[in-house]
């Protein structure tokens, strides 16, 4: 079976830092799969944290994740420190992708990267929303002024 390849967008809109803490390791002494969606939640709350939004409010409407994409390159460890960047891409009627590059900070190795595909959600009707006119604008600038 072929590995599944997972193309990076040229430029990242956000970054953050996160501690790989023990609850992260598994029984093979490193960073466990599952572990990684965690990482990606967390660095996702905090890229919507500093764009004023939480993922309950972004211009009044809510995201669910559709579909999640994950590449594992090297391990990390407990303690390891991760920087995680951000992209947001491929806008359709309902919703994006967010991409992510998570780097060893100490070794400078790709240690994964991936792709999640979100939908707006109106969380009161039950039902997919179109995104946010001001939320689509705003990345569709930042993709205009990149070249992209």
């Amino acid at each position: 079976m072929a590995r599944v390849k997972l193309e990076l967008p040229d430029r990242f809109v956000f970054t953050t830092e996160i501690g790989v803490h023990i609850s992260y390791i598994n029984y093979g002494g490193h960073l466990g799969n599952d572990a990684v969606l965690s990482l990606l939640h967390e660095a996702r709350v905090r890229f919507f944290h500093s764009l004023g939004y939480s993922e309950l409010d972004i211009e009044g409407r809510g995201i669910v994740m559709a579909d999640a994409v994950v590449v594992y390159l090297s391990e990390a460890f407990h303690q390891d420190l991760l920087v995680i960047s951000m992209a947001v891409t491929s806008f359709h009627a309902a919703g994006c992708d967010l991409y992510y590059q998570i780097m060893n900070k100490a070794t400078g190795k790709e240690v994964a990267r991936a792709k999640t595909g979100i939908v707006f959600f109106d969380y009161q009707a039950r039902r997919p929303v179109r995104v946010p006119e001001a939320f689509r604008r705003r990345f569709m600038l930042e993709s205009a002024a990149s070249g992209r």
